[in-house]
């Protein structure tokens, strides 16, 4: 069935709003829009060659998301980085995961329990010849990773939430994956956990779970502070605007 004029303008209306969303809430997360900034509504829909529509449904979606804020006089303005959001996001991510390890470990799983471990083992227990090398795509099969553990878990509710929450940390968590070490230790982890879990052994493949996220948020907070502090420092020495470009 093909859409009629109107709900196809409705529809490229709304993607065009997905993708701005996705450019701001990255230019925020990656700090080329610096906590504190303000700008226009007209100044993002020229930036993005975009009429006013789908920059305002990107940026309320924003607001609600705990990025922005609205100043109806003067427009826009980044909130301030908020670090206890990202804890809080990491804590419940944590007692999702450790919950589908306990459920793998004593058989109270879903059907694609065993297919699944079998998938990610074949995955993660490789020697370091077969491994992949590039951040970007050990990001994206490191999120795969944890939201099949919990996918296998069985309760679609679980997974729900659990992917709501990777999605809303994405961002961020890239930082965790631009050092070969981290790369390394990713893969390591990863066949660890895996190998506990297929032998039964709640305690110990929880505690590796646990010990595997804990590091992953360090080594994000600490670029992430690195990274702050460098923009602040470019910015004192650039000008005083926010940076749209």
């Amino acid at each position: 069935m093909q859409l009629n004029q109107p709900a196809r303008t409705t529809a490229r209306r709304e993607n065009l709003a997905e993708r701005i969303h996705s450019q701001l809430k990255e230019d925020i997360l990656s700090f080329r829009l610096l906590p504190g900034d303000r700008f226009s509504e007209s100044e993002i829909a020229e930036r993005m060659d975009a009429s006013r529509t789908p920059v305002r449904q990107a940026l309320y979606q924003l607001e609600r998301e705990g990025y922005l804020e609205v100043r109806f006089r003067s427009g826009w303005q980044v909130r301030a980085f908020d670090f206890a959001r990202f804890e809080e996001l990491y804590e419940l991510r944590i007692v999702l995961e450790m919950e589908a390890v306990r459920r793998l470990c004593t058989g109270d799983s879903g059907p694609v329990a065993h297919e699944v471990l079998t998938e990610l083992h074949d995955l993660w227990a490789v020697p370091p010849a077969q491994r992949h090398t590039q951040g970007d795509h050990v990001f994206m099969l490191d999120e795969r990773f944890h939201c099949r553990l919990v996918e296998a878990a069985g309760n679609s509710e679980m997974t729900r939430l659990h992917a709501d929450i990777c999605e809303r940390i994405r961002v961020i968590r890239k930082l965790d994956f631009e050092r070969a070490e981290r790369l390394e230790k990713t893969y390591q982890e990863h066949a660890m956990i895996l190998q506990q879990i297929n032998a039964g052994n709640l305690q110990a493949a929880q505690q590796l779970l646990l010990e595997h996220i804990e590091a992953s948020k360090a080594e994000v907070r600490k670029v992430t502070l690195h990274m702050l502090q460098q923009a602040r420092q470019q910015a004192l020495q650039g000008p005083e605007t926010a940076t749209l470009s």
